[in-house]
């Protein structure tokens, strides 16, 4: 299986997805699309129209992975998405919550402290 660290990124592909794309097809809109590394280690993913199929993209350092999910009722709630973005970030919490059916407009943050492990690096950087 395929372990998720802090640092990975979840990236959420704005738009609708061909789903009949297999490896190569996801790979070239990671790159493409996204205008992401494929073989960055981050979880990128991908719906369809009807918002009622997901495809997950991910590379574990040996090989992608491909993970799909179609939900038999219902429609997974796509976070919007900015005028001429390509892509939304998600946190990994964020994932779980679409995943599981839970809209994350509906939701909201609790204010408290969290560094993004690429602002953490950068920072511990510019005191050296």
């Amino acid at each position: 299986m395929f372990g998720a660290s802090p640092a990975t990124r979840i990236y959420v592909a704005a738009g609708a997805t061909d789903m009949r794309k297999g490896f190569e097809g996801l790979f070239g809109l990671v790159r493409d699309r996204l205008l992401c590394d494929p073989l960055s280690g981050h979880v990128f993913l991908f719906s369809n129209a009807q918002r009622n199929r997901l495809k997950l993209v991910y590379w574990d350092g040996s090989g992608l992975w491909i993970c799909t999910k179609r939900l038999e009722k219902g429609r997974f709630r796509w976070p919007e998405v900015s005028s001429g973005e390509s892509r939304v970030t998600l946190t990994h919490e964020e994932l779980a919550l679409l995943v599981g059916g839970i809209d994350l407009i509906q939701t909201r943050r609790r204010p408290w402290y969290r560094v993004d492990v690429g602002e953490a690096k950068q920072t511990v950087n510019k005191n050296v």
